[in-house]
């Protein structure tokens, strides 16, 4: 280079140089890469710790130029001969390394996803933002994308530059507000944060990525970047059908399972969590005859102790289960023996980390700065904004990611009557009214109706399940129609209802009748599932059956008799983990289930029974074919109080019907007279009190015919002899 040129070469300025030098510089491509000068092209770089730096063509490593330190800062800077595709030759004390420049790439997001993105209808972002292991411009390597509009400057850290905020300084894309790079030479498997500084000027703590597809496992916090190669799938068959294994006429009889704690045994080598539950849970509810299997939140979570119901990363399956492939593995060959998966998805709050989204750029950013909007003192939580179009856009992302890149069959939406209503457990003076000057919160009414419609555009045959406690109208109706939109909703009222009058002592049951038949007063207003979830079985509520009065027989008695009433009434089904045994102590997510109970007849027996119970209720369409439909269901018997008798008919059309006989007391009850619609014989397919379940074996003999005495309205009747706390199904034969 001439010295005339070199003359008139004009280093960075101390201010600049110093910004860098201190992490503060929030515009690194204004002076880092390659830039055209008075004297022609010159190359800067910020590599802090080096000790020299030379310019290489990319195409046969020619030299083009050596970078003089400036400053004793970091910063190197010099003439080069020209600026086609170059890499910069770093001698660390370590080493030598060679890598393409991140200030030589040019704009890497497009224009439409910032749009997109900005408008809320950016459903791509687990393959957009985040850390996207990639090529540009013919170089593998990684482009971080991340939303912090209020952010002076971000900048990525990680293992590969030794978390040193100063070297990777991001470009932010205005108006959008999303700061990007691209970090050649670097892949899957990288650990990373976002270090921010926030519109005040202050330096936040390291942020985890929102759009992370991959975490290291708690109590690690940082963000990893996921391998990008697409899992090969083996499911057409399944999703082409699932439609039809999910509609309101089919059977569903669904699992729920806390994974860290269904089954506690070592692992060795390679295999992950995701692998056990392959080859452990999935034949187990096969055997067991459940449908589906619902997972409590596997998004990843900090605290343990919220089982998944705290998540920051809603876009990766938690570390502790294994890597996400592990998780598409899981739901492949659940697929493969025929059994659904839906995941808990928390769209409401999240937790207040500081490495999470709380304040993430400064500012309220995912939440609402006031606390009367924007906080569950009850939860510790942050209230997602959902009046803000990028947020509502990154939930949608959220649930597509799971339904589409993971083939997972349907989102369980949790607590959705937090979302619904502006004053959820808050006090006169706590909250603040919609605009209108109600209690709906309007914006996210708004957001769960463009969830449901978008899910139901995009992901054939795919389910939402409402957890909404509330009588909030139209739940389960189609947005056409003003309602919400989800698919089914958990009846949480009959669980509460019916629960409370089985731990009652039965010679009391008789004042509480109404616990048991309120439920058909509004059966049918929505598509409902008959949950007995984790939230029964927590928090001192004890076991299931724990819950049961009386000695032990009559504990296992009233179970047994309780889950048939509830496989019998209408309603799909959900049953956490270790009900199905008997579990005796409370569900914690630190112990496994009570596997070793099942050594004990009594426990066996209420196995068996949940068994029996979901092949019966597959088998049969008149106990699933019009679950949803007030056709479908007739009482019999619904007001002997004095002997809290229950009897009821359930109908599908031409389908035999069925009729279920309740006697929650431990008296047997002869010469029981129920009118039935039709004559003939009635077989005895399901009896609580049988000894095969452990009961006392009290019954009709397998079956018997009707009389031509009338009762109830029928010509005909049964003549039953009801077993003491117990639940009998009949199917007519003719």
């Amino acid at each position: 280079m001439a010295e005339s040129a070199v003359a008139q070469f004009r280093p960075l300025d101390r201010g600049a140089a110093a910004a860098l030098a201190n992490a503060t510089h929030g515009d690194p491509f204004a002076v880092l890469g390659p830039h055209w000068s008075e004297a022609g092209p010159i190359v800067r770089a910020f590599l802090p710790g080096a000790r020299k730096v030379e310019v290489l063509t990319r195409a046969d490593r020619a030299p083009l130029g050596r970078l003089d330190a400036r400053h004793d800062s970091g910063l190197f800077e010099g003439l080069v001969q020209r600026t086609d595709p170059y890499l910069l030759r770093i001698e660390w004390p370590g080493g030598v390394q060679e890598t393409e420049d991140s200030y030589a790439f040019g704009l890497l997001l497009g224009d439409l996803d910032l749009h997109l993105f900005n408008e809320g209808r950016h459903f791509g972002l687990g393959e957009t933002f985040g850390a996207q292991a990639m090529t540009v411009d013919g170089v593998p390597g990684v482009r971080f994308a991340v939303w912090a509009p209020g952010a002076r400057r971000v900048a990525v850290v990680g293992d590969f530059n030794a978390w040193d905020a100063r070297r990777h300084p991001m470009r932010v894309r205005y108006p959008a507000g999303v700061w990007e790079l691209f970090v050649p030479r670097i892949g899957p498997g990288e650990r990373y944060k976002y270090d921010i500084i926030g519109p005040d000027g202050a330096r936040l703590p390291q942020k985890a990525d929102p759009v992370a597809r991959q975490a290291e496992p708690p109590p690690a916090t940082a963000s990893v970047v996921a391998d990008p190669r697409a899992y090969h799938w083996h499911d057409a068959g399944w999703m082409a059908t699932r439609g039809e294994r999910q509609s309101p006429a089919a059977p569903i009889s669904i699992h729920e399972v806390h994974l860290d704690s269904w089954f506690r045994g070592e692992r060795t080598g390679a295999d992950t969590a995701w692998d056990e539950a392959a080859r452990r849970l999935i034949p187990y509810v096969v055997e067991m005859g459940f449908t589906h299997v619902e997972l409590l939140p596997i998004t990843e979570y900090p605290f343990g102790g919220s089982w998944g119901y705290q998540p920051l990363g809603l876009f990766a399956p938690s570390g502790r289960f294994g890597p996400p492939e592990g998780f598409a593995r899981f739901v492949d060959a659940a697929h493969a023996a025929g059994i659904g998966v839906l995941l808990d998805w928390v769209p409401a709050h999240f937790p207040t980390d500081p490495h999470g989204l709380a304040r993430f750029d400064g500012t309220a950013l995912y939440e609402h700065l006031d606390p009367r909007e924007g906080f569950h003192r009850d939860w510790n939580t942050f209230i997602y904004n959902f009046g803000r179009r990028e947020v509502q856009g990154f939930l949608i992302a959220s649930a597509l990611f799971w339904l589409e890149h993971f083939h997972v069959d349907g989102l369980r939406v949790d607590a959705v009557a937090s979302m619904l209503y502006r004053d959820y457990s808050r006090r006169e003076g706590e909250w603040i009214p919609n605009v209108y000057g109600g209690r709906e919160n309007l914006e996210a009414v708004g957001f769960i109706r463009h969830l449901n419609a978008v899910i139901g555009e995009r992901c054939q045959g795919a389910i939402t399940v409402a957890e909404e406690s509330t009588a909030w109208p139209g739940v389960t109706n189609s947005i056409e129609h003003g309602g919400l939109g989800f698919s089914y909703k958990w009846n949480m009222g009959w669980m509460h209802d019916t629960l409370r009058f089985m731990a009652r002592d039965p010679i009391h049951r008789p004042y509480h009748h109404d616990d048991i038949t309120f439920g058909m007063l509004y059966a049918f207003s929505e598509r409902f599932i008959l949950p007995l979830s984790h939230d029964e079985v927590v928090h001192g509520k004890g076991s299931l059956i724990g819950k049961m009065p009386g000695d032990n027989w009559q504990r296992f008695a009233n179970l047994r008799a309780y889950l048939a009433f509830m496989w019998a009434h209408p309603g799909k089904k959900l049953l956490f983990m270790g009900n199905e045994i008997a579990q005796q102590h409370e569900w914690s997510h630190d112990a496994q289930i009570e596997w070793h109970l099942l050594d004990y007849p009594e426990h066996q027996g209420v196995q068996r029974l949940v068994r029996d119970l979901n092949r019966i209720y597959a088998a049969e369409p008149a106990l699933h074919r019009l679950d949803s439909d007030a056709n479908g269901f007739r009482w019999a018997v619904g007001d002997d109080r004095a002997n809290s008798v229950f009897a009821f008919l359930r109908f599908a059309g031409d389908a035999p019907p069925i009729l279920a006989v309740s006697n929650m007391t431990p008296v047997p009850r002869r010469d029981y007279r129920i009118g039935v619609p039709r004559a003939g014989r009635w077989r005895e397919i399901i009896n609580s009190d049988s000894s095969l379940y452990g009961g006392s074996n009290a019954g009709n003999s397998g079956g018997l015919h009707t009389s031509g005495a009338g009762a109830h309205g029928h010509a005909q009747s049964l003549d039953l002899l009801l077993p003491p706390l117990a639940t009998v199904l009949f199917r007519h034969e003719g």
